[in-house]
């Protein structure tokens, strides 16, 4: 049987983390080739922050040419200076309808938050979960909780 994969790409997270442990960017168009070939991707989700500069609007473009949908949020400056932009709910959404279509999904990300989420879809849907993330900035809960952990390393990297 052909895999069914949802991909949900946390891409604050995804950017930070690369950034901050390699102080490189992630390559999503080889990861897109390394899952494509594994089965039909029949979601496909990247969750950002509109901040409407032009690198970010570029980038993106370029998530949308390789296949992604593009979910944007406004960027929200609290008065302490503080800010805000966080997708977990509507990512946790996403997934939870998703996994009634999939037999895999794949996240992108560290935050350890979604561990519970990944659980509930892998015992209630018998959903293969996957997560990629950077060793480092990974929750460990987060880890445990997949069914296989990728650890973004140089070959995804750009």
């Amino acid at each position: 049987m052909m895999n069914k994969i949802a991909i949900f790409v946390d891409v604050q997270n995804i950017y930070y983390t690369t950034r901050d442990t390699y102080d490189r960017q992630f390559n999503y168009r080889k990861f897109w080739q390394q899952v494509s070939s594994q089965g039909d991707i029949i979601i496909a989700n990247a969750y950002a922050i509109q901040r409407h500069d032009d690198q970010q609007i570029k980038f993106q473009d370029a998530l949308k040419h390789i296949g992604f949908s593009v979910k944007l949020k406004p960027y929200i400056q609290r008065r302490d200076g503080s800010a805000k932009g966080d997708w977990d709910v509507g990512i946790t959404i996403d997934v939870l309808d998703a996994a009634k279509n999939v037999n895999k999904v794949i996240l992108l990300s560290g935050d350890g938050d979604f561990a519970m989420l990944l659980e509930k879809i892998h015992h209630d849907d018998d959903i293969i979960t996957e997560v990629y993330g950077v060793p480092a900035l990974t929750a460990s809960a987060l880890i445990n909780a997949a069914s296989i952990y990728h650890s973004i390393a140089d070959d995804l990297l750009l």
